[in-house]
């Protein structure tokens, strides 16, 4: 006789307590369709993402932008932990390629999804679309965006909310609220400006004249003969009820820099970072511009604050002994240790370069890694910045040092995993600089501080190219970036899965290159 899957419909009353109306189904041996609420016959969370230009106005000044949907930020993509997202991307744009990264999410034996150009994908040609398919395995607050050229620095990213437990409680969540530089004119346009590659104009001379939350602050226009000067901005504002106790999930999309966000007179308690649940914290601002809380029934005119005065101006990441993983996981020994020193350099034509081991990275979009490793081209390029990972369950440590001597501090960003940061601090790293192995916090971004040092840890468990590369915008265009190529023997087969749609892409995409409008001048990544 074939046994019934366990399946528990909670609507009756036992013992006088009553319960809520849910279905739960036990995967097991003999029901593997099953998945807690779900089950083979579940629909995915299906979205559809059409990149577009627009003309946007987010602070009242009118300029050209690049958005999800028409929106800014992009639409909200939502799941539960456990669900499968299906996502949908169409390439409006005029004259660009695209792509879309899903900026946290580890892709565990995923890597054809992470949406990289040039590393796991070819770029997404003008009128064509690509479908991107992930299992949300972890839970909690992160964002997509373009990761082609400069495109995220013009608008092209939007929140991404997985829910989950959390590690406090509260009453009400406000959702996503994203926070940003913002400058009037296209990154593309300041990138040209500065003589392209010419680093240091666009790093120092392009300060932001604004900064946004949720899309959105003022800009004044009374002294302005600036057509494009509108003065239609407005503060982002959120209305609250005292007593209830809120969530904020806070997203940074900057450029360029750190920002620090905090309410007037309130304390803030953090209860998670880059995805991964920590001990809850209390602070008096986090590290992530103007934006208004307001309590129900207070005075509507604009408040001022004091706050700011007591907030010190710095780079980095909020304080190590903070950030405590809730669930504990220690580190192994080091089966390999990489130094990776940045640096950088000028060609002989004046173009400027940052370098992780006097290598700057340049990938051709039309030859992305894992196309090269399923086509069994053993020899990569030089300029893909190539490092090779084989063994399998092993521990990687990384010692990421500055020696570009321009006290330049670096947030950098690992895909397809969440990173253990060993160390972190100022001045030279020496092999008698103390290593946490014990819980040491996990992120997926983690900042080098200028002239300093960062040591991470990470496991070689997913296979993939995967990049690494700092988050300033400017800077990845500039070349700051390394792949590497983890478990190379089992990415064909990854590949295999969607081959017909990865290769179209790459037909579609080097059909269109042939003529297009704008060439590669940049990493590309």
């Amino acid at each position: 006789m074939k046994l019934l899957p366990k399946l528990v419909k909670l609507a009756a009353i036992f013992f006088g307590v009553a319960l809520v109306n849910a279905e739960f189904c036990e995967n097991t041996p003999i029901s593997r369709d099953c998945w807690g609420e779900y089950s083979s016959s579940t629909d995915y969370s299906s979205y559809w993402l059409s990149v577009q230009n627009v003309t946007l106005a987010p602070d009242g000044y009118e300029r050209q932008m690049l958005v999800f949907n028409g929106s800014y930020p992009g639409p909200r993509l939502e799941a539960n932990w456990g669900d499968m997202l299906l996502i949908h991307v169409t390439n409006e744009l005029t004259n660009n390629g695209t792509a879309v990264h899903w900026h946290g999410i580890r892709q565990q034996g995923n890597n054809q999804y992470d949406g990289v150009p040039g590393v796991t994908q070819c770029p997404i040609a003008p009128g064509e679309s690509m479908t991107y398919k992930f299992r949300a395995a972890q839970y909690g607050t992160s964002w997509y965006h373009s990761h082609w050229s400069l495109q995220l620095s013009d608008g092209l990213y939007g929140p991404l909310i997985i829910y989950g437990p959390a590690t406090a409680d509260y009453d009400v969540d406000l959702g996503p609220i994203f926070m940003t530089d913002w400058y009037h004119q296209s990154a593309f346009i300041l990138w040209a400006q500065s003589g392209m590659y010419g680093g240091f104009p666009v790093r120092h001379n392009a300060v932001a004249p604004n900064g946004l939350i949720n899309g959105t602050n003022t800009f004044p226009c009374d002294d302005s003969n600036d057509p494009a000067c509108l003065g239609t901005g407005k503060r982002s504002e959120t209305v609250i009820q005292k007593g209830k106790k809120y969530r904020l999930r806070l997203l940074d999309a900057q450029a360029d820099g750190w920002m620090k966000f905090s309410i007037d007179g309130h304390k803030l308690t953090v209860i998670a970072a880059d995805l991964v649940p920590i001990v809850p914290y209390q602070t008096d601002s986090v590290i992530l511009t103007s934006g208004i809380i307001r309590y129900e029934g207070a005075s509507q005119a604009d408040p001022t604050t004091e706050q700011w005065s007591s907030i010190t101006n710095s780079c980095g990441d909020e304080p190590y002994a903070s950030l405590v993983p809730y669930v504990r996981k220690d580190v192994g020994n080091a089966d390999s240790q990489k130094n990776l020193n940045i640096g950088w350099f000028y060609e002989t034509d004046l173009v400027f370069h940052w370098a992780i081991n006097t290598k700057a990275l340049e990938i051709d979009w039309r030859r992305p890694t894992d196309l090269l490793i399923y086509h069994n081209q053993s020899v990569f390029p030089s300029d893909y910045n190539i490092y090779e990972i084989s063994a399998d369950k092993t521990w990687t440590y990384w010692v990421i040092q500055d020696l570009g001597f321009v006290n330049a501090y670096h947030p950098f960003h690992l895909h397809g995993h969440d990173f253990y940061i060993l160390a972190q601090g100022f001045g030279l790293y020496t092999p008698v600089t103390k290593l946490n192995r014990k819980n040491p916090p996990r992120r997926d971004t983690a900042t080098m501080a200028g002239s300093g040092y960062l040591v991470i840890a990470f496991e070689n468990d997913n296979p993939g190219s995967w990049l690494m590369h700092c988050h300033i915008a400017w800077h990845t265009s500039q070349s700051l970036a390394l792949q590497f190529v983890e478990h190379q023997s089992e990415i064909p087969e990854l590949v295999a899965s969607v081959s017909a749609d990865f290769e179209s892409t790459c037909a579609k995409w080097e059909t269109y290159y042939k003529s297009s409008l704008h060439k590669q001048d940049d990493s590309g990544v």
